[in-house]
């Protein structure tokens, strides 16, 4: 029997409540490696799969990168920004070195079914939840992660060499690694003030 078809069972699990306490996002610009290996990736993969899904549509889809294809994806980067805009030596040497920040990157695809029962919006926050789910997940791992669009998730000519379809768009790319420096706490907001009872 696959494990993913075992039966669920509701158990208490307080240790998830001191890892969401304490999950963080770890900068790309400091990330180094080891990345997770097959296995360990595959772990995050399947919870991130596991996220709600009205209508089991299964509205995403993963793309990864490691190993030589960050640096194909960086040198695609660059030759698209070159057919659209004029790129100094600097700016290129930039992109090219976009995905060469973590070991392993995965962009995370959202699939929007148009003209069905389950709206459009629950689609996108459904991929929104699979990219907040990967993050927990190497988290709990032992990796930090970083959820990033930036400029190349937007681009048209990004997109299409991507082999985006109608109706696809990047909902982030997570940069999953090791720090090469000590996290530091964030400001965090004050719930009274975001907080309201009916």
């Amino acid at each position: 029997m696959d494990s993913d078809a075992k039966p669920v069972f509701n158990r208490p699990a307080p240790g998830t409540v001191d890892l969401l306490l304490s999950r963080r996002s770890g900068s790309a610009k400091a990330m180094t490696g080891p990345g997770p290996d097959p296995e360990a990736l595959q772990l995050i993969l399947r919870a991130a799969a596991r996220v709600p899904d009205h209508g089991k549509l299964f509205p995403w889809r993963f793309v990864i990168f490691e190993g030589d294809a960050r640096t194909r994806f960086g040198e695609m980067l660059v030759e698209c920004l070159r057919e659209t805009e004029s790129v100094t030596a600097e700016r290129a040497a930039l992109e090219a070195g976009r995905f060469l920040r973590a070991p392993v990157v995965v962009a995370v695809v959202s699939r929007v079914r148009e003209a069905i029962p389950i709206p459009e919006w629950e689609q996108q926050l459904s991929a929104g939840a699979v990219c907040q789910t990967m993050l927990i997940a190497a988290h709990a791992l032992g990796f930090v992660a970083n959820w990033l669009t930036e400029w190349y998730a937007y681009h048209p000519l990004v997109l299409e060499r991507l082999g985006l379809k109608p109706g696809e768009r990047i909902a982030g790319f997570i940069y999953i690694g090791k720090s090469a420096v000590a996290l530091e706490e964030r400001p965090r907001p004050d719930l009274e003030k975001i907080i309201s009872r009916f």
